[in-house]
């Protein structure tokens, strides 16, 4: 008898199939090498790695507020060739605002451009006033202790100067440097599965000390495709 699949709602893909296709995303195979180990067509395999996504972006957003010790930054995504606008806009390219709590979670978010109120009203959004805030030296960031946060710890990045003992954000900046590598591999995304796509990153970058296959599962059960 065929194992109901508990992670795939009315789906005539068997369980043991379903983990399968889980178990190659998990070490980040492509669609064309998942659809040959699993059997299912690419169009299938795409499909269903579009449903996880949405699951794994919802599970995101569930990440915040943060408290204690969080680094905040900025950073453009698109074409490489293309250089963005600090602090004005990105040109072509897409900026997406993050937020780290030290040693566990990162946070992101796609804004319009890098203004004060745009970024300090995702702080207050995402972050309580208990808390220490890391960043560089972007204007952006001027008077969050007026706000009435904690302290705010400030790194400036020129003359290759990224750190003062405790005082950096090498957190975040991992985590860019991570999310640009895995995204390169696609040539280029649509702004509309974009999102998606960073959120799939901020999942795999916030379970990167986990079984990533049983946490992906344990997520699916919970919330059935």
């Amino acid at each position: 008898m065929q194992r109901k699949n508990r992670c795939y709602s009315r789906s005539k893909i068997s369980e043991a199939r379903f983990r399968a296709l889980v178990r190659c995303w998990s070490l980040d195979l492509t669609a064309t090498n998942t659809a040959q180990l699993t059997g299912l067509s690419v169009r299938s395999v795409n499909t269903i790695f579009l449903a996880m996504r949405r699951v794994i972006a919802h599970d995101c957003e569930q990440h915040s507020p943060f408290t204690g010790q969080v680094e905040v930054d900025e950073s453009f995504f698109g074409p490489w060739r293309v250089r963005g606008k600090r602090g004005r806009g990105a040109g072509k390219k897409t900026i997406v605002f993050g937020m780290l709590k030290r040693g566990q979670h990162v946070y992101t978010q796609i804004v319009p451009n890098c203004k004060t109120a745009t970024l300090q009203a995702l702080i207050r959004g995402h972050i309580r006033l208990e808390s220490e805030i890391l960043s560089d030296c972007l204007s952006s960031y001027d008077g969050l202790v007026d706000l009435g946060y904690a302290k705010h710890w400030r790194i400036r990045h020129s003359g290759n100067h990224f750190a003062e003992g405790d005082n950096h954000i090498n957190g975040i900046e991992s985590f860019w440097s991570f999310a640009k590598r895995r995204l390169a591999k696609f040539n280029g995304l649509a702004k509309t599965t974009f999102y998606l796509h960073l959120k799939e990153c901020e999942f795999r970058f916030n379970h990167r000390h986990d079984d990533l296959y049983r946490a992906t599962l344990k997520l699916l059960r919970s919330n059935p495709l």
